[in-house]
């Protein structure tokens, strides 16, 4: 789910020459005859083609409800943020637009936004989403929300010696006992900026070199070695994945220093989309209340208002997807100077 600071420099710059005009935009009617026109187009399509970056276990539990409903097949294509991006570009150069309905985590989704492949969207059902869901261009809408909490090996680390805040980390208990996935600058610099920039990064240098952080690529391999106690505690890993650990039997329990700091999920519809109605009938299927159930039972934060959260009572601080964007370079680069102790 993370995402390339390079890549994305690259890929805009690919982009540059693109000539695609005037964005489109589009109101999806809640009722009458004018939806009624759009579900009828929408089955005469029959098919959409779905880009996503959620586990395939997961899609179909996503997607099924929604074949039944409209008898409307969606053909899915899962990878990683960065080859999602990749493609979706790689189709518009070409001028072979081929996916309907694009899903990923923000900077990406934002990304494709500025370069005028989305379609601006306004729907009834963004007002069931939370704030900040829906960004102003509404090029996009957040189906749910990754959030960053602390993960420990409940065999190795008991629970009153958990560090109630950011600075308790540095107390010599933690020494040669932390990890941190190799990729999560995002939330280092979220850190830095809550703390203040002198302080913040101040803290994280004292930390790498008082205590030490065992680097790790991967949020799956960080959470494994915290379950198998390599890694007693871990300082970057999804909520949901540990919820997920916990129901196979791993010795793991998660907790969060607040705010917790969560990153969106996005999902949109191609400007040029080859099965237009469809796509727009699914967009609208993702963020409704039923898929938004399913996205809780899964175990990730939705974005809905009418879903209870598996994280009630935790205070977040979403990552707004612009600046994430923007700040790319320079917080990746800080990231790897803190690690190396620089």
């Amino acid at each position: 789910m993370q995402f390339s600071a390079r890549l994305a420099r690259f890929l805009a710059a690919a982009c540059a020459a693109l000539s695609l005009g005037a964005l489109a935009q589009t109101t999806i009617p809640s009722g009458g005859e004018a939806r009624q026109r759009i579900i009828e187009a929408a089955k005469k399509e029959a098919s959409l083609l779905f880009y996503t970056t959620t586990p395939t276990e997961y899609v179909k539990d996503l997607v099924e409800p929604f074949e039944k409903q409209y008898g409307i097949k969606v053909h899915v294509w899962r990878a990683r943020s960065e080859v999602i991006l990749q493609r979706v570009i790689g189709e518009a150069r070409a001028n072979k637009p081929i996916v309907d309905v694009v899903q990923s985590i923000a900077p990406p989704m934002e990304t494709l936004h500025r370069e005028g492949l989305l379609l601006p969207i306004s729907s009834a059902i963004h007002k069931d989403l939370g704030a900040g869901a829906v960004p102003g261009h509404r090029a996009w809408a957040s189906t749910l929300r990754y959030v960053f909490v602390q993960a420990y090996n409940t065999t190795k680390v008991a629970r009153e010696e958990l560090p109630k805040t950011y600075t308790d980390l540095l107390h010599p208990r933690w020494k040669g006992r932390l990890g941190i996935e190799s990729s999560d600058h995002e939330w280092v610099s979220s850190i830095i900026k809550d703390m203040g920039e002198d302080a913040g990064t101040r803290f994280f240098r004292e930390l790498v070199r008082g205590n030490g952080l065992s680097v790790r690529t991967g949020h799956p391999l960080l959470l494994n070695l915290t379950a198998s106690a390599e890694v007693p505690l871990a300082l970057t890993v999804y909520q949901y994945s540990v919820e997920q650990a916990k129901k196979k039997g791993s010795a793991i329990e998660w907790f969060a220093i607040e705010p917790a700091v969560a990153i969106a999920d996005g999902i949109a519809v191609a400007r040029k989309a080859p099965s237009p109605n469809a796509a727009l009938l699914f967009y609208e299927h993702m963020l409704g209340t039923e898929s938004q159930r399913t996205v809780a039972r899964i175990g990730y934060v939705p974005t809905s208002t009418k879903v209870d959260s598996p994280l009630t009572g935790v205070r977040l601080k979403v990552l707004e997807a612009g600046a994430l964007l923007d700040e790319q370079d320079s917080s990746l680069s800080r990231f790897e100077a803190l690690l190396q102790g620089k």
